[in-house]
């Protein structure tokens, strides 16, 4: 069945709405950032950069690194542009713009969010490195889509429970990394857990300024709980959104998260930018080891 042209927009050069890539300007190793400034910050250690593009706050670079072709995304911030790039990246793949039908055979990528986080728990130190092995939905983007056969409910319910979540926020979610992935990036310099998404990053993060917040205590709920050995390492605004529409759409996921602050010490790196380099290096020569 055809894809109309209000639900698949298209630019007048053929190239998808917000990301402005056509699909021969696009690797299946993908790299997300959610800053634009850092997209040359990993860029410059390509052997060479074949394309480049940006509209509004998603800029591409494609290139290749030690033999393998990778692309860098900037995403923006939040749940929200996750669902814009994660569904624009599965369309240059797997839907045929020419046609507007989707491909029978379907192609899998690797997507790796570089990120920066804050650790919820005094041992997890800034300048360290997470691998997040569940994202945790706390934004609701995720329930505009079918999720019941990815998401563990076990966790939920526990999780529900432990913190007396109101559900008139909406319903928490769970959801596992790629193992592939995890395999090609874990070593024994990596801490892992759940690392939680939510919507913002003042109030739905525990941050009070003027307003009040519906829960003073929930930062303390979250970096209390623990399901199977698995506790809530760090909180940011993506994880959960890349874990839920890969594994809806066939593709590997994984989130990798420099830790720059430590909100449970109240301490913050004094070289974030260094700790961010040594992550993308690491994360570069993992992810091009055959």
């Amino acid at each position: 069945m055809q894809i109309k042209s209000s639900e698949l927009i298209l630019n007048p050069d053929g190239s998808v709405y917000h990301l402005n890539l056509k699909p021969e300007n696009i690797a299946p190793n993908i790299i997300f950032v959610g800053d634009q400034y850092r997209v040359e910050r990993i860029s410059k250690h390509f052997d060479k950069i074949e394309f480049e593009t940006q509209k509004r706050e998603f800029k591409t670079h494609t290139g290749n690194y030690k033999g393998t072709r990778f692309s860098v995304i900037s995403t923006g911030i939040g749940p929200d542009n996750i669902d814009i790039v994660v569904n624009e990246i599965d369309a240059l793949f797997n839907i045929d713009f020419k046609t507007r039908t989707i491909k029978e055979k379907l192609t899998t990528v690797n997507i790796v969010r570089i990120g920066t986080s804050g650790s919820l728990h005094s041992d997890i130190p800034v300048n360290s490195f997470v691998l997040s092995k569940y994202g945790l939905g706390l934004d609701n983007m995720m329930r505009s889509y079918i999720i019941d056969s990815i998401t563990n409910s076990e966790m939920e319910e526990a999780f529900i429970q432990h913190t007396q979540w109101d559900l008139k926020k909406g319903r928490p979610y769970f959801i596992k990394n790629s193992s592939v992935l995890e395999k090609k990036l874990i070593s024994d310099t990596i801490f892992t857990g759940i690392t939680a998404t939510a919507a913002g990053f003042y109030g739905p993060q525990g941050r009070i300024l003027r307003l009040p917040i519906q829960d003073t205590n929930l930062n303390h709920k979250i970096d209390t709980f623990k399901f199977n050995k698995q506790r809530v390492t760090n909180l940011e605004m993506e994880t959960s959104a890349i874990y839920g529409l890969c594994k809806l759409l066939g593709h590997h996921a994984v989130s990798m998260n420099t830790i720059i602050a430590n909100r449970a010490n109240g301490t913050f790196s004094d070289n974030p930018y260094e700790a961010v380099d040594a992550l993308i290096l690491y994360t570069l020569n993992k992810l091009s080891q055959n």
